[in-house]
């Protein structure tokens, strides 16, 4: 569930360093594929907003950015928006069930993060932070959790129950009589009062505080985690891992599982799962379109690699 990232300005002079004409070649030949083309994409089958708007702009090229004019592709990944010839209303919006917090590592190269694809995507509900400048999570550490693979971390589907204890756990810090040994006459009366207090407060907190609100994400690389991750601002938080799901993303480290994800990716799948596990909806492409740049991005480096002989 770490994260890398990629970006689209440096994509196709990245994957097709060989010249205009070799790359005109390139996406020409792309326009003629039929999706049956792509029958290995693990990514076909999202139920995604029309991606038209970005195959133009592709055409185009590089275009700037109307808050900063920097030259970009697709979207400027300073000011998260995207640039002059992608209207911002041709751009789907998502809509999450819970808060993310993104927080990226001051060395993770901006243009190579997919992490800006999910505040482009779901501007309200999603804020990115660049390390150490984040917020402190302690009073809150009952409803939030860190996606983190790790020896205590825990499946998509524990959340519930996990963040339960972290409410209890709460509830007891905050009552001074949790540490105080109860006299003997007193110990049964209290006793009872204690957990009733406790079982109402958890009770009223089944639908909401055991119900996660906001879910935070590390956006840099693996040898780049420790430093954010044994941070004291995040100690104390539930850690979820993503084990089931493989990367699609083209600049995965080597070396490392193909369970660690890109940014988005692992945003994408844990919202799925949440959605099904805590949730108890159906799923119906609700987010698929969090993948609507990572989707086009993956389909136009892979066909230019098999253009260029790379598979």
């Amino acid at each position: 569930q770490l994260t890398m990232s990629s970006n689209s300005s440096t994509l196709l002079n990245e994957e097709n360093s060989q010249g205009p004409k070799r790359n005109t070649e390139c996406l020409e030949s792309l326009e003629l594929q039929t999706p049956s083309s792509f029958q290995d994409n693990p990514l076909q089958q999202l139920q995604l907003a029309s991606q038209e708007v970005l195959e133009k702009a592709k055409k185009s090229g590089r275009s700037k950015c109307p808050r900063c004019s920097s030259s970009r592709m697709f979207y400027c990944y300073t000011c998260f928006v995207p640039v002059e010839t992608v209207p911002t209303k041709e751009i789907p919006t998502v809509k999450l069930p819970l808060k993310i917090d993104i927080i990226k590592h001051p060395n993770e190269t901006d243009g190579k993060s997919t992490a800006v694809h999910a505040k482009l995507l779901a501007p309200d509900d999603v804020t990115i932070y660049k390390y150490p400048c984040i917020p402190e999570y302690e009073e809150k550490r009952h409803e939030i959790a860190l996606v983190f693979p790790g020896p205590n971390s825990v499946s998509v589907k524990d959340i519930a129950s996990h963040l339960q204890k972290h409410t209890e756990k709460s509830v007891c810090d905050n009552d001074d009589d949790c540490s105080r040994e109860p006299s003997v006459k007193q110990a049964k009366i209290e006793s009872k009062e204690e957990e009733k207090n406790v079982n109402k407060h958890i009770s009223s907190n089944n639908s909401e505080g055991t119900r996660l609100k906001k879910i935070i994400f590390i956006d840099s690389t693996w040898n780049q985690t420790n430093k954010i991750i044994t941070d004291e601002r995040l100690q104390g938080l539930l850690q979820i891992e993503l084990k089931t799901r493989k990367t699609c993303f083209w600049r995965h480290q080597k070396g490392k599982p193909d369970t660690y994800l890109s940014t988005i990716e692992a945003i994408y799948y844990f919202l799925v799962d949440y959605h099904q596990e805590i949730l108890k909806e159906n799923y119906k492409g609700q987010y698929d379109n969090l993948l609507f740049f990572f989707s086009f991005m993956y389909t136009l480096i892979k066909n230019a690699k098999c253009c260029a002989g790379k598979e």
